[in-house]
């Protein structure tokens, strides 16, 4: 049987779940430290996570609470188990409501203007990749819904105040670290046998035009995946991204190997995007075990921060508060995080001060 959380205090941590839609809630952490909170942190998490399961936040909402700030945990139809079926258009989509709802309450409770009531983005990990895919996409997406999720709505997402990317890591490039070394019990060799039956699976799919509907058996999905994890063929091509690093799946946006011009389409695209009025702040963690050894953390900021600044010509990237964490792990969930997690905070919170400081 598990324990109880060791990073969030027993009895729990008060505040306000709010429906952003019928079906969709987000929890705000509330304080009595603050008689005025007009300000907004949104959190996305990655795969596998939902409402406050990513640990460090618990340090996030004590930091932030004798603030101008409140911090929202928000709940995606991809949350969970269901990040298998999910697609980063329907994930924005769903970010935008919330944002929009969150402007909306804060003005009627504290009668603040959308000049005053700030909105920050903070995404972890593929929430990362729901923070990049917010800030570049065509606004609002375009095209029909596609006929894996029909039902889909393309809405007009809000421009932002700020946004945070933490551990943005390449799944594909995590995956090929799996099939080297293994996962939990299973073998390397294992793994490859499974990783190379699914990339057959996923293609077959595709050739026979059946790719949107066609799932991958969970007898071997959870040989590498969380087990009892659903995972469409579509969804696992567009992580893994075999055609990579030439013609890269909509997911594979932090690879260490993808040229400029794939860079250029993604990062490089925020600015004219016009959805960011202040700078973009990225932390990665410096023992991440995402992350291949080969990759230099430090080096690949840099080159993404020149991207996004056209070298110079905008002023996308937040040098001074992007970097990376010291020894931080992923999600810095270990037992040796303590000082990690509190570098994270007092970071996010130089920011947060900065974002004020922008007029709208």
């Amino acid at each position: 049987m598990s324990k109880y959380s060791k990073f969030w205090p027993k009895g729990g941590l008060p505040g306000i779940l709010h429906h952003y839609t019928e079906t969709l809630v987000t929890f705000e952490y509330t304080s009595t430290a603050a008689a005025r909170q007009p300000h907004s942190l949104v959190f996305i998490g990655g795969l596998g996570d939902g409402l406050a399961t990513t640990s460090y936040t618990a340090d996030l909402v004590r930091a932030l609470a004798p603030t101008e700030w409140s911090f929202f945990t928000i709940s995606l139809t991809s949350a969970g188990q269901a990040w298998g079926v999910g697609h980063l258009d329907r994930d924005t989509n769903e970010i935008a409501q919330c944002v929009r709802y969150i402007k909306e309450y804060k003005a009627a409770k504290y009668g603040a203007g959308d000049k005053e009531a700030k909105v920050v983005l903070m995404g972890h990990s593929t929430g990362s990749q729901c923070v990049l895919h917010y800030l570049y996409r065509p606004n609002p997406h375009t095209g029909s819904p596609p006929s894996f999720d029909p039902y889909v709505e393309h809405v007009e997402r809000p421009a932002v105040d700020g946004a945070v990317m933490q551990a943005p890591v390449s799944d594909r490039e995590a995956i090929h670290w799996v099939l080297q070394h293994g996962i939990g019990d299973r073998s390397p060799e294992s793994c490859r046998e499974a990783y190379h039956a699914m990339e057959a699976l996923a293609k077959e799919a595709a050739r026979n035009r059946e790719l949107d509907g066609a799932m991958l058996p969970l007898a071997l999905t959870d040989r590498i995946y969380p087990p009892n994890t659903p995972i469409s063929c579509r969804r696992f091509l567009s992580l893994v991204s075999p055609d990579s690093p030439h013609s890269p799946g909509e997911d594979d946006l932090f690879s260490s190997d993808l040229g400029e011009e794939q860079l250029a389409s993604t990062f490089g695209a925020v600015h004219k995007g016009g959805l960011l009025r202040h700078k973009l702040m990225v932390l990665h963690s410096g023992a991440d075990q995402s992350v291949p050894d080969h990759v230099d953390k430090q080096k690949l900021l840099d080159r993404w921060g020149d991207v996004a600044d056209r070298n110079g010509e905008f002023q996308v990237w937040d040098r001074e508060h992007s970097g990376v964490i010291p020894n931080a792990s992923h999600a810095l969930s270990n037992d040796d995080q303590a000082e990690p997690r509190q570098w994270l905070c007092r970071r996010v919170l130089s920011y947060l001060d900065t974002a004020l400081k922008v007029e709208k």
